[in-house]
């Protein structure tokens, strides 16, 4: 296991709970952030937390590829994301959500209620699911008609996020999700978000603003990865040598 941050290191004896995320790590070098959903959404949530001081938080990377000792001791065959709070480990996504909403502190903030947003962000990723297993016209179609209904509701509610100018559970749930159509669908497919689509660009920039979603966010290459090995292909040669690259720049505009 490495120790990928630790977010407002306080010292032991402030008054604050430390939180611990185990997260998967890269699939290409076992050691860095991996392209897991949930494991970056709970850690965008988490940091949120800890960058207002109600929690410190550790977040440590396990190679699933090779898990160590102390790991499968531990939590048997518990695919990450766990969360362990002062001693007590969360195994199931749902458990998860639900012990950072009503356990950790400032966590209720977080979970608002919006049927609307819920209902527009669900199924997402399973139509993202679709276009790289397919790869015909009519899956493609179906992912870009979902990403232009979230850019009209961005512009009919003209907010900075999902719900409001606060960011919220919502905004990270979608923002991965909307990572992994930038990287993979673009490689797999050629899929790109249309550039008309602007209210759901100025969306993405203020989400690469902040510090919760830039921390927690996988490199491009693994995001791939993630992706080439649920297809059974093979990694590049060296590939763990290569730079990691995110990205993060706008093709538009949005200072209007």
């Amino acid at each position: 296991m490495s120790d990928e941050v630790t977010e407002n290191g306080h010292q032991n004896g402030d008054d604050v709970p430390e939180i611990e995320l185990i997260i998967k790590a890269s699939t290409i070098d076992g050691r860095r952030k991996g392209a897991c959903l949930f494991c970056q959404e709970y850690f965008m949530d988490l940091y949120l937390l800890a960058e207002l001081k109600t929690i410190s938080l550790k977040v440590t990377t396990v190679d699933m590829q090779k898990p160590p000792p102390d790991f499968r001791t531990n939590f048997e065959a518990t695919p990450p994301p766990i969360l362990i709070d002062r001693g007590m480990a969360i195994l199931e996504n749902e458990k998860i959500e639900r012990h950072i909403m009503k356990n950790i502190p400032g966590g209720h903030n977080l979970f608002i209620q919006d049927k609307e947003v819920a209902s527009l962000i669900e199924n997402l990723y399973s139509k993202l699911k679709l276009v790289l297993v397919k790869k015909d016209e009519q899956k493609s179609a179906q992912l870009l008609a979902h990403l232009r209904r979230i850019d009209e509701h961005l512009r009919k509610r003209a907010t900075r996020f999902l719900t409001g100018d606060t960011i919220c559970c919502f905004d990270c749930e979608l923002m991965p999700r909307l990572q992994h159509i930038r990287v993979a669908a673009k490689y797999f497919v050629d899929f790109d978000i249309p550039k008309e689509l602007t209210a759901l660009w100025r969306y993405m920039y203020n989400m690469y603003q902040l510090d919760a979603f830039t921390q927690s966010c996988p490199a491009d290459q693994d995001i791939i990865n993630h992706y080439k090995l649920q297809q059974a292909l093979k990694m590049k040669k060296h590939e763990e040598l290569e730079t990691p690259t995110f990205t993060t720049s706008i093709p538009v505009d949005v200072s209007q």
